[in-house]
């Protein structure tokens, strides 16, 4: 197997394993009698340790190597799994959180996503680059829904009478552990292409990366906070209190909404090789932002979920554009560099978001929070334009 497709199998496995425990996580918690205050503190918890995760890997994982790092972090997210599993103290909970990246987010933002996207362009050639992030998109969407389905495992286990209920949510996390698990082969046997090249390790950032990346962080900090306003849960929770839907039929739009945002990846790297990934990038997410505004003005649910699902079909089609874009405006051996600081930069910057938006749900009205994130959205896709449309990749020169 080539060095890409361990890296899609083992990002694949862990798309699983946070699907799962996106869904279920919160529930375990409140189901071992635990606050809704202790599962924000764990959940922060969670993020805290993600974002050090981070910043540890942009600036030590090349000397410490690639290869060995994504062996370490998915040693550490697998134990703090059992650990949580087994658990019932919240301090001890939020501690296996910490140190396991579990951020109950549902989706991968942390150190091991920065490290496969530093690596994966080594496995192909510039005209490749792009196509490689689509296809590594759509198998984390996949494996999201994916483990999101498995979260049916607590109920399936209780209606056989093998389990109890508490006991059936322990199970369910420590089939999250071992899916974590069962990527640590796929990494420790990724090739030496794999690693930086040898100027990574004594070499400083270019000044003109540096500037390069300054921008990208400061607008991805603002595209961060727009995407933090739309949280899985918080547009759970406006379908459920604007429109009345029930818990099945917003399952099943999210479900769609996965496949649409699969789609889109593909779509996203055939246009970009036709109008350029700055352009698609822009080009695609100003409507999705339009279509956002237009959602609370549905007169239906299901008028709404069409809405929801032709945005979905262009909200992330920046995502394999925007990383395929970083990996190529900067060196080869700054890769690990600009991976980790664009990731921290989203990581912070998702994370303030949702207690801004409870109040000004509480304020003002269920919708504000869907205008605010347009708002934001649009203003980072123009100053992306007006910043970036003259620093094109090796393939567009």
């Amino acid at each position: 197997m080539s060095d890409r497709g361990k890296i899609y199998a083992a990002s694949f496995l862990r798309a699983l394993a946070n699907g799962l425990a996106g869904v279920v996580f919160g529930i375990y918690l409140a189901k071992l009698g635990h606050s809704v205050v202790t599962l924000g503190l764990v959940l922060s918890a969670g993020i805290a340790g993600a974002t050090l995760a981070t910043a540890i890997v942009t600036f030590r994982a090349d000397r410490f190597g690639r290869r060995r790092t994504l062996v370490v972090l998915g040693l550490l997210s697998a134990i703090g799994g059992a650990i949580t599993a087994m658990a019932t103290d919240a301090a001890l909970i939020a501690a296996a959180a910490f140190f396991g990246m579990l951020t109950g987010m549902g989706k991968d933002r942390g150190a091991m996503l920065a490290l496969e996207s530093a690596t994966l362009p080594s496995s192909v050639d510039d005209a490749a680059r792009t196509r490689a992030f689509a296809w590594h998109a759509v198998l984390q969407d996949a494996g999201q829904a994916l483990g999101g389905l498995f979260a049916a495992l607590p109920t399936l286990l209780r209606d056989s009478g093998v389990v109890d209920e508490t006991a059936s949510y322990r199970y369910t996390m420590l089939l999250y552990a071992l899916l974590v698990a069962a990527s640590l082969p796929l990494y420790a046997r990724l090739s030496g292409a794999s690693e930086p090249p040898a100027p990574a390790l004594r070499r400083p950032i270019s000044p003109r990366s540096r500037s390069i990346l300054w921008k990208i962080c400061a607008l991805f900090s603002l595209d961060g906070i727009g995407g933090g306003f739309l949280g899985s849960a918080l547009f759970s929770y406006f379908f459920f209190a604007w429109f009345g839907a029930t818990e099945v039929q917003i399952a099943t739009l999210f479900l769609g909404g996965k496949v649409m945002s699969a789609a889109s990846h593909l779509a996203a790297a055939w246009l970009a090789r036709r109008i350029g990934l700055v352009n698609t990038m822009v080009f695609t997410h100003i409507p999705s932002s339009l279509l956002l505004v237009a959602i609370p003005f549905a007169g239906s649910f299901w008028a709404a979920g069409l809405i929801y699902l032709l945005r979905e079909g262009l909200a992330e089609m920046d995502v394999p554009t925007r990383t395929s874009y970083v990996m190529a405006v900067v060196e080869p051996e700054e890769r690990t560099f600009a991976s980790g600081a664009t990731g921290i930069a989203r990581l912070a910057s998702w994370s303030v978001a949702p207690a801004i938006a409870g109040v000004t749900i509480q304020a003002a009205s269920l919708a504000t929070p869907l205008f605010i994130a347009a708002g934001l959205k649009i203003a980072y896709d123009v100053l992306l334009y007006v910043a970036f449309r003259q620093v094109r990749p090796p393939e567009e020169r």
